[in-house]
């Protein structure tokens, strides 16, 4: 507080005020708060919480009251978000009040307040945690209006314990006096508990024996110990967990999750344990202490941790302890670092029910270590990138992956949204739901590749829904007729929708960062990602787009590339990089003679794939830069068969070490153009062939890899400055950058600077991921401007 009752002068004239507080102002300490400010200031009157967010009144001396409306923004608890505070002034004689009160919750209105995030443990109760003579001493579940679950228990607003999965566990007096304490740290904390009242720790083996409480820990512990893979029910879903300086075991979990390459995530005991295996700046270190405990992708410090936690990656991903049991975990002096990678079958949701856990998880798992507070809502942990530049004023923050800490915090567009849902994409899934100026966008949900993911889809979408009292009018998918969101959306047009837009999926990734970045007016999007359905039926992925949000034309792409076998050739680039080599040399004996990797494959093999490129059999055409990545990476022999998404681009990117420096001018490759159908085709035949001469001349795969990068961002610039030139200096000035390939940190970086310096004002994603975890953000403002807009020329 800025000031106190003394400080207020005697005899002053009296004010009262109303105010209006939102954001994230539930669940987070708010009203106790503003409880003990008003004390503190000597006003009286009363707060509550309602749909909207809080309301209170107070009455006093004008500069008390003064004081104390600033603090409401000022002195926010920490994990308040407060987006507006609109304050009505009151006659002071109506409705005298003698004290300061804490009112019922009122639950009838517009529900316009934000749901809070999961937290992690805050100090005070880390202490308590920590502390032999607290009653809650290693307590699992131990919280407090600062910090614990939110978003993964909350069933409906207000947010009330009634309304949450901590309904079933009755309180024991003390916590009971604690909670309606308006003074103590745990009033009105919701999943407020203790050991004789709380939730409790199960462990079950494979062969039925289970065990609770402290034996259950120490049992989990002593199985890490002995390097055995243990599931771990953490905030938002299951993890799978071995010891992190035990290869052997490192090597186990990823027979068990049939995952031989993609890097694993680890959890360290504190920063100072994560400091001796990755390089963390003060940046990556606040982020890495935030309240929403992301993993943070960081550089690796070389034989710190095994090389099979993140094979052939000059990353880890590391983030800190975000519950009470993963403290209690590390504390043992035999374990300072886990891996912690999510508890699921590869391609299924993570496990997030005690039930499915037990059935699914022992395929993988020796134990699992589990409670019984259920979790309303799966929600997988956040990941995020810092990136630097000198001619950046600050790191860049991207997301790869948006959820535990984050969703379902809105992205405010502002503009008027009318109520409305967005499926997203197939895959990095999320649906988006918008309510005035904020879309609500989902934690990350994943593939559509199966029934249980499809179902999570759809409850993520309820769940959002009927949090915010949201009936959408109307829905936003992709155009792509064969997603299963679409075809459920078109099929219940008319009845379950009123309408719905089909929207192009490179042109909702343009609009999803115009909308973060709050523009409007023409842009121009520069689009690369992997796959999307373009309005002509084939496959976009290449793209530049000229336009807004209501429409966007195509003014740029790249050539296309034949896929030998449709998605097999994602599944294994070698035979994109083939139908490349082909393409730039014109026979398979002399794509074989540039790139030996092909050798992989006898006479009869490479005739039937050159077939098929020729005639177009089995072999859709794509204008896909990440398709490029991928076939470059093949060539170079990086990789030549994919094991996850992006494999090849991400290992391609690695051989550079997070070095952002641009090949000299003259070593950069170099792009053709051609016209396709009256649009300019941006031809990489000559890339392919600058790259088969230097790897005869026995250039080093990092140099190829730099020469190649820097190429892409040098014909990104110059294919902005032509369009700007065609279309006219004042046709637009501001570009968008967007698509899974932005993930590229050299790429991103190095575009963004250098359309800076050409004069463009360049924007990129930094509130939701660029991948297609953002997609159903532009879903949804591509839609509402074409209900809502006239066409052009009206």
């Amino acid at each position: 507080m800025t000031t106190t009752q003394d400080d207020v002068t005697p005899g002053a004239a009296l004010v009262r005020r109303r105010a209006r507080v939102t954001g994230v102002v539930q669940g987070v300490g708010y009203r106790p708060f503003v409880y003990k400010a008003a004390h503190g200031y000597g006003l009286t009157g009363w707060v509550l919480n309602d749909p909207e967010g809080v309301l209170t009144e107070v009455t006093g001396p004008a500069g008390a009251v003064e004081s104390f409306l600033a603090d409401l923004t000022d002195q926010a608890p920490p994990q308040a978000k407060v987006t507006g505070v609109h304050v009505e002034e009151l006659d002071p004689e109506a409705e005298p009040a003698t004290a300061f009160v804490i009112r019922e919750s009122v639950h009838a209105g517009s529900k316009q307040t934000i749901v809070p995030a999961d937290g992690h443990v805050c100090a005070d109760c880390l202490a308590e945690l920590r502390d032999p003579a607290d009653r809650r001493y290693r307590y699992p579940f131990i919280n407090c209006t600062n910090c614990g679950p939110r978003y993964s228990i909350v069933r409906a607003l207000p947010y009330d314990r009634a309304q949450t999965t901590m309904a079933s566990f009755t309180m024991c007096p003390p916590c009971a006096a604690e909670y309606t304490d308006p003074m103590d740290r745990r009033y009105h904390a919701q999943p407020n508990a203790c050991r004789d009242c709380g939730p409790q720790l199960l462990l079950a083996d494979r062969d039925g024996g289970t065990l609770d409480g402290e034996e259950a820990l120490a049992a989990a512990v002593e199985a890490l110990a002995a390097g055995r893979i243990v599931a771990v029910k953490s905030v938002g879903g299951f993890h799978l967990a071995v010891d992190a300086r035990d290869e052997d075991a490192v090597h186990r979990l990823r027979a068990g999750k049939r995952r031989d390459s993609k890097p694993f995530a680890v959890m360290a005991r504190d920063l100072e344990t994560a400091a001796a295996f990755a390089e963390i700046g003060a940046e990556e270190a606040e982020l890495l202490e935030s309240s929403s405990r992301p993993i943070v992708l960081v550089r690796k410090r070389e034989g710190a941790l095994p090389e099979a936690i993140a094979p052939r990656n000059p990353n880890i991903g590391v983030m800190l302890p975000s519950a009470p049991q993963h403290h209690l975990l590390l504390a043992d002096e035999r374990m300072d670092t886990l891996v912690m990678t999510s508890g699921n079958v590869s391609g299924y949701p993570i496990a997030h029910r005690n039930e499915d856990a037990l059935e699914h998880l022992f395929a993988i798992a020796d134990v699992i270590l589990y409670n019984d507070r259920d979790i309303e809502i799966r929600v997988d942990d956040s990941l995020v990138r810092l990136s630097r530049h000198p001619e950046l004023d600050q790191p860049l923050v991207s997301f790869l992956r948006r959820a535990r800490g984050y969703a379902p915090y809105p992205v405010e567009v502002g503009v008027d949204l009318a109520p409305m849902v967005a499926f997203g994409a197939e895959l990095k899934t999320t649906v988006a739901l918008s309510q005035g100026t904020r879309v609500y966008l989902s934690q990350h949900i994943g593939d559509l590749k199966n029934d249980e993911t499809w179902e999570s889809h759809q409850q993520t979408a309820r769940h959002l829904a009927g949090l915010h009292d949201l009936v959408p009018q109307d829905a936003a998918v992709d155009l792509h007729p064969q997603f299963r969101a679409t075809r459920l959306a078109l099929k219940e047009e008319g009845a379950g929708y009123g309408r719905v837009v089909q929207v192009q999926h490179h042109h909702a990734h343009m609009a999803s960062c115009m909308a973060e970045n709050r523009l409007t007016g023409p842009t121009l999007g520069v689009v690369f990602d992997g796959a999307g359905y373009g309005p002509d039926g084939t496959t976009w992925g290449g793209e530049f787009l000229l336009g807004s949000y209501r429409d966007a034309r195509r003014v740029a792409h790249l050539r296309t590339v034949p896929l030998l076998g449709g998605d097999r050739a994602v599944k294994e680039p070698i035979r994109t990089g083939f139908a490349l080599a082909l393409d730039a040399l014109g026979e398979p004996d002399a794509a074989l003679a540039a790139f030996p990797v092909l050798g992989q494959w006898d006479e009869q093999q490479l005739h039937v794939y050159a077939t098929m490129a020729r005639r177009g059999v089995n072999a859709p055409p794509a204008s896909s830069m990440g398709r490029l990545f991928d076939g470059v990476a093949a060539l170079l022999d990086v990789t030549t068969h994919a094991e996850y998404e992006a494999q090849g681009p991400i290992e391609l990117e690695g051989l550079l070490a997070r070095d952002l420096a641009l090949a000299p001018v003259a070593e950069r490759y170099r792009f053709a153009l051609g016209d396709h159908d009256g649009v300019v085709e941006v031809d990489p035949r000559p890339v392919v062939k600058a790259l088969a001469r230097d790897l005869a001349a026995g250039v080093a795969p990092a140099d190829i890899s730099r020469r190649f990068h820097s190429g892409v961002v040098d014909m990104v610039v110059e294919r902005c400055r032509a369009v700007r030139e065609a279309e006219g200096p004042d046709a637009f000035d501001q570009v968008v950058l967007s698509g899974g390939v932005f993930l590229n940190e050299f790429l991103l970086v190095n575009c963004l600077v250098e359309l800076e310096r050409a004069g463009f004002r360049t924007y990129c994603q930094q509130q939701v991921p660029t991948n297609d975890g953002g997609i159903a953000l532009g879903q949804i403002m591509v839609a509402h401007a074409r209900l809502n807009e006239p066409e052009p020329g009206e």
